[in-house]
């Protein structure tokens, strides 16, 4: 064993003092866009035509998970909330997704079906907003998506209960390896009577072009009567 003396403490070099990282600064961040303008006899008659086409460009253009968006919703009093959900399926009558219904969204959603999308693809200097009104999917719609999920995820739908409170990550975890021991591999899963879609039918999808100088591009369909109207936002 080696002994340190006291003087042989006195002399030892201490270890050096890592510098401190230092803070970024938000405010002297930017992007300098540069893009082709978006101009409003380019685009398609209708929102769902012009977001299929972007959404294209984006898979495309090789973005990490072009389908995440954020989906806002709020209490009848007004306090919102906001997470990142995927894109499960978008058509003609609007954009699904899935949740379980007892989460804070899902409870939310219940109480007060206006809803907001957005779609970040910074990489390529896009977004989509949208604002609209949430419904539950057919319950065979549910079921025929969550056939189509891996096993573990059909298992992680059984074992979560969304936003409600648990006591340790390791409890979770349990009750995963529970139901992974009673549904093994390859053995059908149900789907559970509390998780399914929401689809949100559009009523405004705004199509967002960056530029540089803050020039940006803002062209927004809004519905009227059953018809679209597109109209320019200054940015």
């Amino acid at each position: 064993m080696t002994v340190v003396t006291d003087s042989a403490a006195q002399n030892a070099v201490p270890d050096p003092v890592p510098d401190p990282v230092p803070v970024p600064d938000p405010a002297v961040m930017r992007e300098r866009y540069r893009s082709t303008p978006l101009l409003e006899e380019e685009l398609a008659a209708a929102p769902m035509d012009q977001f299929a086409r972007w959404f294209g460009q984006a898979v495309a253009a090789g973005l990490s998970e072009p389908n995440a968006m954020v989906v806002s919703t709020a209490t009848p009093e007004g306090r919102p909330s906001s997470r990142t959900v995927l894109l499960k399926r978008h058509d003609a009558e609007g954009f699904v997704f899935y949740t379980n219904y007892g989460s804070r969204k899902g409870r939310e959603i219940a109480a007060n079906p206006r809803v907001a999308l957005l779609f970040p693809w910074h990489p390529i200097a896009r977004q989509v907003v949208v604002t609209g009104t949430a419904a539950r999917v057919g319950r065979d719609e549910t079921v025929a998506y969550f056939r189509s999920r891996p096993h573990g995820s059909r298992l992680g739908a059984w074992a979560s209960e969304q936003s409600s409170v648990i006591g340790s990550r390791q409890e979770l975890i349990e009750r995963y390896e529970e139901l992974a021991a009673r549904y093994p591999e390859g053995e059908p899963v149900p789907a559970p009577p509390e998780w399914g879609g929401f689809r949100v039918v559009p009523e405004t999808v705004e199509f967002w072009q960056g530029h540089e100088n803050r020039l940006h591009d803002r062209l927004r369909y809004v519905r009227e009567g059953g018809k679209w109207r597109i109209e320019r936002l200054a940015p």
